[in-house]
């Protein structure tokens, strides 16, 4: 069926809504592409992140946690 068969039987304006609609929906999936690289991008960060906080809040203190004395290795100073 050619373009002329098609405006002869549906008529110009379902061609034209034909076609708008198809032109609206590749739109759609161009816009589409920058969003999910976007999303990739936040999601690798944000594991990335995670990875980060979870290993130093995961580490083991490298010195007392209550220090209420002072650095000489002996309770109550001096």
């Amino acid at each position: 069926m050619s373009l002329f068969d098609v405006v002869r039987r549906f008529g110009t304006w379902r061609l034209v809504l034909f076609t708008g609609s198809l032109l609206a929906f590749l739109a759609l999936h161009l816009i589409r592409i920058p969003l999910v690289l976007l999303a990739l991008v936040l999601e690798t960060a944000l594991g990335l992140l995670n990875d980060t906080a979870t290993r130093q809040a995961s580490a083991p203190p490298r010195r007392p946690v209550n220090d209420f004395y002072a650095h000489t290795g002996q309770a109550g100073g001096a």
